[in-house]
């Protein structure tokens, strides 16, 4: 009877100890639950943050595809814009006031620009630099780059009339486009990099736009532009102008 007592306590002191070690495990692993949780909400957090600063789409290849953005020659399509006056405007204005209206801007062009297949690289003061095909092959490059920039003086036209109700002075815009074959990658160093393009082409990009000003115009395309779209588009030339680089005067079409 003595041993059966015993075997009895030391079968229940085994079953206590069991249910202990059960409840043990679960509190652990509802606390790594939450942990992971609260991990994940804080990844998303500062992918979020994150996106602010680099286009969406090459965040979302760096956290899920690590290093994908090996160095490689692509055809990519450039589109630089640039506001006009704007360097004189922000003497006049507050800087709060000056910052919201270039912010709430790049607001517009960027959807615009991202309803159309490209991505923003870069902005520069009050100008940016967007591309097409530069993250992926698009064959319709070209094509994309025109429809963003015909959206983006539909979104200027908008955003102007929200300006012009609350008494703040309009914008205007010169953007140019052009394609070649450019280096992408990811550029710079450890601490600061950026997923950008490197070549001849993004030069005559960047003189495209600036033509926009002499020829008092808005949007402006390269010969190699013009040669990939359809008959839906109306262009007008313009003559041909030099431009700092190249050799030879380079044909411009303004894209009514």
């Amino acid at each position: 009877m003595a041993l059966g007592w015993v075997l009895v306590a030391l079968g229940a002191a085994a079953v206590a100890a069991l249910a202990a070690l059960a409840l043990r495990m679960r509190q652990q692993n509802g606390q790594l639950e939450k942990l992971l949780l609260s991990t994940d909400d804080k990844l998303e957090q500062l992918q979020r943050q994150f996106e602010r600063f680099v286009p969406a789409d090459v965040v979302e290849r760096l956290t899920h595809g690590g290093d994908t953005f090996a160095p490689e020659r692509r055809q990519v399509t450039m589109l630089f814009a640039d506001l006009r006056g704007f360097t004189a405007l922000c003497d006049r204005l507050d800087p709060a006031v000056t910052v919201s209206i270039l912010n709430d801007y790049f607001r517009h062009m960027t959807l615009a620009i991202t309803r159309h297949h490209g991505h923003v690289t870069e902005f520069v003061g009050d100008g940016l630099l967007a591309l097409f095909g530069a993250m992926e092959p698009n064959p319709w490059q070209a094509r994309d780059a025109v429809l963003a920039a015909l959206d983006m003086r539909a979104e200027l036209a908008r955003y102007n009339a929200t300006l012009r109700e609350k008494g703040l002075p309009e914008l205007r815009f010169g953007v140019g486009i052009h394609g070649g074959e450019v280096v992408a990658g990811v550029i710079g160093t450890a601490g600061l990099s950026k997923f950008s393009v490197t070549g001849d082409p993004i030069n005559v990009a960047s003189r495209v736009e600036g033509l926009t000003s002499k020829y008092e115009v808005d949007l402006l395309i390269t010969e190699d532009i013009r040669a990939a779209l359809d008959d839906r588009f109306r262009l007008r030339a313009m003559p041909p102008a030099m431009v700092k680089g190249k050799a030879e005067p380079i044909q411009t079409y303004y894209l009514e």
